[in-house]
């Protein structure tokens, strides 16, 4: 009777994730993320291009909108820690909706065309939680930063394309989304 208690303490810590494999990938989209911020380019200190969001919309194309939440929110707090640079709710509440909307725009529109149903879902993670609350935060926390911050839209729009291209190129390899499945059944 104690290891049915403990297989099924187990199963509800992880049910948001809903398998031991979708949190270990999760886990890993959330290091990438890390890394990602932590390598990344600043241009005249007004650009910066990082690979930070893209796991996060990984997890939420390939996983669904509360994964790819959990994992924006995740890698935006750990991450935060790891650099050494202080968490600030907005910009997690921006990483998390981010994830979110990605993966609802994903699950629920134009499902039968691959590229345009991933180029909306990344542009509307986008634009939700990087260009209007990310940026709407930034604008209020520091105001010395306000001329930096027109900016923004257009580095969202070139990582956008990246990102488009790089999700679209492993959803497209039939081996890929084939493991992608595997993951996903329990």
């Amino acid at each position: 009777m104690a290891a049915n208690n403990r297989e099924t303490a187990v199963k509800s810590d992880i049910r948001l994730f809903g398998s031991t494999k979708v949190l270990v990938v999760a886990a890993l989209l959330i290091a990438i993320s890390i890394v990602g911020k932590s390598l990344r380019v600043d241009i005249f200190s007004v650009i910066r291009i990082s690979a930070e969001t893209l796991p996060v919309l990984m997890a939420a194309i390939f996983f669904g909108p509360f994964i790819g939440a959990a994992v924006g929110a995740g890698a935006d707090l750990i991450g935060c820690l790891v650099t050494g640079m202080t968490p600030m709710p907005v910009i997690t509440v921006g990483a998390a909706a981010t994830g979110f909307f990605a993966g609802l725009v994903y699950q629920y529109v134009l499902k039968e065309k691959l590229l345009p149903r991933i180029a909306l879902s990344v542009v509307i993670g986008r634009l939700i939680g990087s260009v209007i609350i990310t940026t709407t935060g930034l604008y209020y926390l520091f105001p010395g930063m306000r001329p930096q911050l027109i900016w923004r839209p257009v580095t969202n729009i070139i990582m956008a394309v990246i990102e488009v291209s790089i999700i679209y190129m492993l959803m497209s390899n039939k081996a890929f989304t084939a493991q992608l499945e595997k993951i996903k059944r329990k």
